[in-house]
């Protein structure tokens, strides 16, 4: 199986199956002499981890994360980042039923067409348990990108019918409810609207926005490579995720031209409210240059501009659901299927973490290979 490698300086390749013995990453390109502890990832494993309310799978994994090699003495090697999270608490038998079915909404039939052959326990490679990873290394590509001043935070903007506006938005409460979202009011309403699909065994999608600032000017290549075209990649590559959209996204195409062009205006350097959202002009370099609004989400032409990144994906609903479902075999016969098991009834609250992890590692390895843009750059580290 190929495609389970992501970047190109700063390269993650993620291993494991939810049902076998563990899952991990390596993470080659790593700069040595970053500050890294365990507790540093283990922050970030923490808000993925299952168990930790009434709308998240029961199964009871601690994801505890084991740093193997690339570390020493607290500190990066440069030699490749190898992480450990062992699994504890799977329960094979609870798939037993589905040796044999193809699971509506989930990768089963595809999989077996291409391959010829499944791990039906929990879906293996295709389970989300794979996104341990990723998070692990996000944890990671996050202490390198704070080394810069640069900040990476992502919350549930909607679940279901009920959406945060921005005017709404108070950042302190993401960390105060179960759902991440940036008003406990709002979580307390889609808190009863989960518990309500539960009781039919059903579940639903939401909507996960991520923002960075402090990015420079130039992250990403104008031709194939953009920043926004390597962001919805890696973004759309999370299983649940069905869209992803960069600043105005879908609306754009319903605005106008005289509407959706963000106006620039200049301000001398010392009064300059914030200086990481700015571009130091060539004509007078007293002078900082700003974006009056940000409809583009923080990208033009597909590198950054210097404002603040904006990016949401949307969530599908969990397609494991205990209701009766019609299916076909491996046989080609239809029939019906009931999944059983432990099973969050909403992703979105877990996947926060996973899209700012992709976010955090998209950035992280272009701030690499943007090094190489300029040969000043080039004699600032060899001169």
């Amino acid at each position: 199986m190929s495609g389970s490698s992501f970047g190109t300086i700063f390269r993650v390749t993620t291993w494991g199956e939810s049902h076998g013995p563990g899952v991990g990453v390596v993470i080659d390109g790593c700069p040595a002499g970053l500050s890294l502890q365990a507790e540093d990832i283990q922050v970030f494993l923490d808000r993925r981890r299952p168990g930790q309310s009434k709308y998240t799978t029961k199964r009871n994994e601690t994801d505890t994360v084991e740093i193997l090699s690339g570390v020493f003495e607290g500190m990066t090697t440069g030699t490749p980042i190898s992480l450990l999270i062992r699994n504890q608490d799977q329960r094979s038998k609870d798939y037993g039923n589905i040796a044999t079915l193809f699971r509506p909404g989930h990768a089963d039939y595809p999989f077996t067409e291409k391959y010829g052959f499944r791990d039906y326990r929990g879906g293996g490679r295709s389970s989300g348990r794979e996104t341990i990873g990723r998070v692990a290394a996000g944890a990671v590509a996050s202490l390198l990108l704070k080394e810069l001043g640069i900040t990476v935070r992502a919350y549930t903007k909607a679940i279901g019918p009920v959406t945060v506006e921005e005017k709404d938005y108070c950042y302190d409460h993401i960390t105060q409810n179960s759902l991440y979202m940036p008003n406990n009011d709002a979580a307390e309403q889609a808190g009863k609207y989960i518990t309500s699909l539960m009781a039919k065994c059903d579940s639903c999608g939401g909507i996960i926005e991520c923002t960075a600032d402090g990015l420079p000017v130039g992250l990403g290549e104008p031709v194939f490579d953009k920043l926004d075209a390597l962001l919805a990649q890696a973004v759309m590559s999370v299983g649940a995720v069905k869209g992803v959209e960069i600043g105005e996204g879908f609306a754009a195409s319903a605005s106008v031209g005289s509407v959706n062009n963000d106006s620039f205006f200049s301000e001398p350097a010392d009064t300059a409210s914030d200086k990481g959202s700015s571009l130091t002009s060539k004509e007078d370099p007293r002078r900082l240059i700003h974006k009056k609004t940000n409809h583009a989400g923080g990208v033009l032409g597909g590198m950054s501009d210097g404002s603040r990144l904006i990016l949401r994906a949307a969530v599908k609903p969990t397609s494991s659901i205990a209701q009766p479902q019609h299916t076909v075999d491996i046989h080609g016969n239809n029939t019906e299927i009931v999944i059983r098991g432990r099973h969050d009834p909403v992703i979105v609250p877990r996947a926060v973490v996973v899209v700012e992890s992709m976010t955090a590692l998209t950035l992280a390895d272009l701030l690499l290979r943007n090094l190489a843009s300029r040969m000043d750059n080039i004699k600032k580290v060899y001169n």
